[in-house]
């Protein structure tokens, strides 16, 4: 029998003759220089630890940033210049690539290979023309979308934060081709690579945001600025590229393809559906303008803070369950499938909801050991903890829509996520402008999480309605059960938190250190034991199926 060539998800796909063989599942090489292939345990477990890696890498970056120009206009602009960047980012639904071509792309390379790769071709073509067109019209009009993105600020900012735009938006084609590479290594459950790109990213920008000052006349946030493209270059897209390359790609200018039809209808409702998910971050910037000084910077630094737990959470289990859900539709088993999706949920779940309930109790010296200092001081530090409080409220729902709108995408529905979120975010506008703007940077943050946590409990509903209660059976009742498992810790870290910071004679980043060093201590002792004896899916049993590669569910094509 002729041997297939393409190996998919860890087994072999056939074609050709391949097609009509009983099954079988020998493994074979698609691209074979790339890394080892994974199961979802390891998968999540090496997203998580890169997620951790890459927060930690980030908050330094946002540290640097703190202390060199703290709350200030300068760090306003700064922030709100990622604002039409990330608009072109989701137009051409840049963060979804793999959500929309994998399903494709996975049938298309186990029916036949060669035409595979011409659709690959044809959606990276159409992919860097789009992000060339669109990057070169936000060049050509950053003064007016200046205006138009930040209401708030000053003329002469205005012009600053035009400068800032047109040096950020390059990065969208390298963010965006890069995407493409991207999808292409997790459909072959590589997710080293993947892992490594926002390291080199937020490296990237702090490199150049020190170093371009002391070798060019650059003042400012400018160097920061060039350290995001140069970071969207390397990390984003050569990295995989070169990995990819060296396995096996091949790309062809080709512009037509029968697939992009179907392609373009399930990417269409994710470009134009603007939901309350994807614009959050820019209504901070926006709304935040309209403030004042300073509030722009606040919000920002309160959400990194809030979105630790969330992204190190949420992004493991949402991105490393994605392939295994196509992979479970595609093979016909629905049971297995809400499996998976619970799986998920409870494990996001059960990590999410102490480590938020402990960074809330802990706002204040986390703030203080991260930011404080330079130009951040002490009365930024108290003004942005309250800020993260009610940003870390809604972490629970942050992670259900994460897992949970991956399970629609598995099914092909881009349309319900996207046109609900839209429908929130036109309910939402009038709201951030008439009530929450008046109430200040505190109505902004908690409108944020009020409209995150709406648009997911929507989400939801229609999932039940649709598919059913199996895959949130015992999902209520395990994060209840996890919250009060953390309650009495939470409170007692509050409480040292306070103590800490007002009462011993310390410096005040000595005293934040005392603070989270005992605060974390004993909230461990209340909740771990409160959590083994009330939780039937413990933070330990997680971490050991991570670790263990057995997270409940296997993939079907994984033996």
């Amino acid at each position: 029998m002729k041997k297939c060539k393409l190996e998919l998800h860890g087994t072999q796909a056939p074609s050709g003759a391949c097609a009509k063989a009983s099954g079988s599942r020998r493994e074979t090489t698609l691209m074979p220089g790339l890394a080892t292939r994974h199961r979802m345990g390891p998968a999540a477990l090496i997203l998580a630890v890169s997620a951790i890696l890459s927060r930690l890498m980030g908050l330094v970056r946002d540290k640097v940033i703190s202390w060199q120009f703290g709350a200030s206009g300068e760090a306003d602009m700064y922030f709100a210049a990622f604002v039409v960047p990330d608009i072109i980012n989701y137009l051409l639904a840049g963060g979804f690539m793999s959500i929309t071509i994998i399903p494709l792309l996975s049938r298309r390379f186990a029916e036949d290979e060669d035409d595979a790769w011409r659709f690959f071709s044809c959606v990276f073509c159409w992919t860097l023309a789009g992000s060339i067109l669109l990057t070169a019209f936000g060049m050509f009009a950053a003064e007016p979308l200046a205006r138009l993105t930040a209401p708030g600020f000053a003329p002469d900012q205005w012009q600053r934060l035009a400068f800032f735009m047109r040096i950020i938006l390059p990065a969208q084609i390298f963010f965006l081709c890069g995407a493409c590479l991207t999808a292409l290594l997790y459909l072959r459950r590589q997710f080293s690579i993947p892992a490594l790109a926002p390291l080199v990213y937020n490296g990237c920008i702090i490199a150049t945001g020190l170093l371009l000052p002391v070798v060019a006349p650059v003042q400012g946030m400018t160097g920061y600025c060039a350290g995001v493209t140069v970071g969207a270059a390397l990390g984003t897209f050569f990295l995989p590229l070169r990995v990819a390359a060296a396995g096996g790609l091949r790309l062809r200018p080709i512009w037509r393809h029968a697939l992009m039809g179907r392609f373009l209808l399930t990417a269409l409702p994710l470009m134009l559906g603007q939901t309350v998910i994807m614009l959050d971050e820019q209504f901070l910037r926006v709304f935040g303008s309209l403030v004042g000084d300073g509030a722009v910077s606040l919000l920002n630094y309160a959400r990194r803070i809030a979105q630790v737990p969330v992204g190190l959470m949420g992004q493991a289990a949402a991105v490393a369950s994605y392939p295994f859900l196509v992979s479970l539709l595609t093979q016909g088993e629905n049971k297995r499938f809400h499996q998976t999706l619970r799986t998920a949920l409870s494990a996001g779940l059960a990590l999410v909801i102490p480590c938020a309930l402990w960074m809330a109790a802990s706002a204040w010296p986390v703030l203080c050991v991260i930011f404080q200092g330079g130009s951040f001081g002490a009365e930024e530090t108290l003004a942005a903890a309250p800020l993260t409080r009610l940003m870390l409220a809604p972490a629970p729902f942050w992670i259900v829509y994460m897992v949970l709108v991956r399970g629609f995408y598995a099914y092909g529905d881009t349309v319900t996520p996207a046109a609900t979120g839209t429908l929130v975010t036109l309910i939402c506008l009038p709201v951030y402008y008439f009530w929450a703007v008046p109430a200040g940077a505190a109505g902004i943050a908690a409108l944020s999480g009020a409209s995150v946590s709406l648009y997911t409990l929507w989400l939801v509903g229609i999932w039940i309605h649709r598919h059913g209660k199996s895959a949130f059976a015992g999902i209520r009742g395990l994060g209840l059960r996890v919250f009060f498992c953390a309650l009495p810790g939470a409170a007692a870290a509050w409480l040292i938190s306070e103590y800490c910071l007002r009462e011993l004679p310390l410096p005040p980043i000595g005293a934040a250190c005392v603070a989270l060093v005992a605060g974390g201590c004993v909230f461990a002792l209340l909740f771990l034991p409160l959590s083994r004896a009330f939780t039937p899916s413990s933070v330990w049993e997680t971490i050991r199926r991570c670790v263990q590669g057995s997270s409940h569910v296997k993939s079907p094509l994984v033996e």
